[in-house]
């Protein structure tokens, strides 16, 4: 499996063991079960479409009205073929956009869909424009709400062509019904971006509002939208780039995603790298305005062709657990408290087929940059922490930059090449805090402040400000203390407790 620069020594188990003993931790993890299971290939057939819950969620886009969550995806289901069921077909409301609702962003009731059918002026656009590919389904929607109106921005396409389509829709309900009100956004061959994967923002202080989109063709763009209907400012507009990357042939960009966090007075916009299936993973940056630009962790403006930081997800594997490939595609959004999460897909690997909805707290560092938990999100209950519950073992990942040479097509992987190559997934390691402040497992120290977090203090660098606080250990079916933070590289440095 892939190394980390963690300056970590394996050490043999039963040394690990004595040193265990010898550091005495405070506090152990308690056993709580998971709400549901991640292999849900026994399921995943059209038949059973009322308890997918978290299953079937790909490109995913949530926003809370009063005390209910409610989640838009693109129309993607495995279908597992070795347990498909035979005979007559059961008569099934199939639609396009699923949509899920739920109290407590842990358990997820699957709705049904938002249309009944591709709206025909989208695939009249892209089946026009594309030798009649494509046109097959509904991409990445987006709902926003203004005033007593909800809309839901959605995207038609063809794969691997330019030939895209951003529509709107109104509804005086988040659950419809809807009432198409035409194209937002179209592009074509010869055009610099890519009208998919829309993202709606609108300025805390002078009420313009934006949308940011693209992918793989030219980068992501964002463009001004009159408020009162939606659309373009400026009618046939396609705005002004904002982010792109270097290598088009290899370095896919997409799914733009924008926040505002009024504690820092900024923008962030998420993006997702590389294939979508392997080793998909989430960047950031941030500005001042929602049109940019947008600067990353160490200054540069996202439309430098440079790989951008902090990387804040990525495939990884914590122990006892085949692992997750595909981890992003991002919605960002926040409570009633004001806490902020972060919705993705990831796929079960190794097969790397099955879509499972991950849910994740954002944390946000001193200096304003959003990090997220290394688990999913259940709902546990946070009590104060101190230095003496930190004592004992843990499992550390240091999310990194893929190391990969596979020949893509668009920026996605060649079919029949899903699985993730040893370089492609970041795995864990076990490390003893003890009681003295060293740390058996690595050659490093750690420190502790209620107030500043927790700190590694390591051969060749220190990790300030890691943000501790409980979680949910899906892995271990436990309740523990997880942290997360960023190193000075700007990659994720993810931690739970496990004894």
């Amino acid at each position: 499996m892939k190394s980390s620069s963690f300056k970590i020594n394996f050490i043999l188990t039963g040394f690990l063991l004595i040193f265990c003993f010898a550091c005495s931790n405070a506090t152990s993890p308690v056993k709580s079960p998971n709400p549901w299971k991640d292999n849900y290939s026994e399921i995943s057939g059209m038949e059973n479409y009322k308890s997918w819950g978290t299953y079937n969620v790909h490109d995913p886009a949530c926003l809370r009205i009063g005390d209910t969550y409610y989640m838009y995806s693109t129309d993607a289901i495995y279908f597992d073929f070795k347990n498909r069921p035979t005979g007559e077909k059961p008569k099934i409301p199939m639609g396009n956009i699923q949509v899920r609702t739920s109290k407590d962003l842990v358990h997820w009731n699957f709705e049904g869909w938002a249309f009944p059918e591709i709206p025909q002026e989208a695939k009249d656009w892209v089946l026009t424009h594309s030798d009649n590919k494509g046109a097959t389904n509904i991409w990445a929607p987006f709902i926003v709400q203004y005033k007593d109106k909800f809309r839901l921005y959605y995207c038609v396409s063809a794969f691997g062509l330019q030939t895209s389509y951003i529509g709107l829709a109104e509804s005086a309900s988040p659950l419809g019904p809807w009432e198409l009100k035409g194209s937002v956004v179209k592009t074509q061959r010869g055009d610099k971006m890519n009208a998919i994967d829309p993202s709606i923002i609108t300025n805390a202080e002078n009420g313009k509002m934006w949308m940011h989109y693209g992918s793989y063709f030219g980068g992501l763009y964002a463009v001004e939208l009159n408020p009162e209907t939606g659309f373009t400012m400026t009618a046939d507009d396609q705005g002004h780039s904002i982010a792109r990357r270097a290598n088009l042939k290899k370095d896919n960009i997409e799914a733009p995603e924008i926040t505002y966090n009024p504690t820092f007075k900024k923008y962030y916009h998420f993006s997702s790298y590389d294939p979508l299936m392997t080793t998909y993973n989430v960047r950031v940056g941030r500005a001042d305005k929602p049109e940019g630009p947008f600067l990353d962790f160490f200054g540069n403006d996202l439309r430098d062709t440079i790989n951008h930081y902090p990387i804040l997800t990525h495939p990884y594997q914590f122990k006892n657990h085949p692992g997750w490939a595909g981890t992003a595609h991002c919605g960002i959004f926040a409570n009633e408290n004001g806490d902020f999460f972060m919705v993705h897909q990831s796929r079960l690997s190794p097969d790397n087929q099955l879509m499972v909805l991950h849910v994740r707290e954002v944390k946000w560092t001193a200096d304003g940059w959003p990090v997220v938990s290394p688990e999913r999100y259940a709902a546990s209950k946070q009590t104060k922490i101190l230095k003496k519950d930190i004592e004992g073992t843990w499992e550390i990942i240091r999310i990194q930059d893929s190391k990969t040479d596979r020949k893509l097509e668009f920026g996605q992987i060649m079919r029949g090449e899903n699985r993730l190559r040893t370089t492609e997934i970041d795995v864990s390691n076990i490390v003893v805090f003890c009681k003295d402040g060293k740390m058996k497992g690595s050659d490093g120290k750690w420190k502790f402040d209620a107030g500043k977090g927790l700190t590694l203090i390591l051969k060749d660098e220190t990790i300030n400000n890691l943000i501790i606080f409980v979680g949910h250990d899906w892995e271990n079916e436990t309740e523990t203390l997880l942290f997360t933070g960023l190193d000075q590289n700007g990659c994720s440095v993810w931690g739970k407790k496990i004894k």
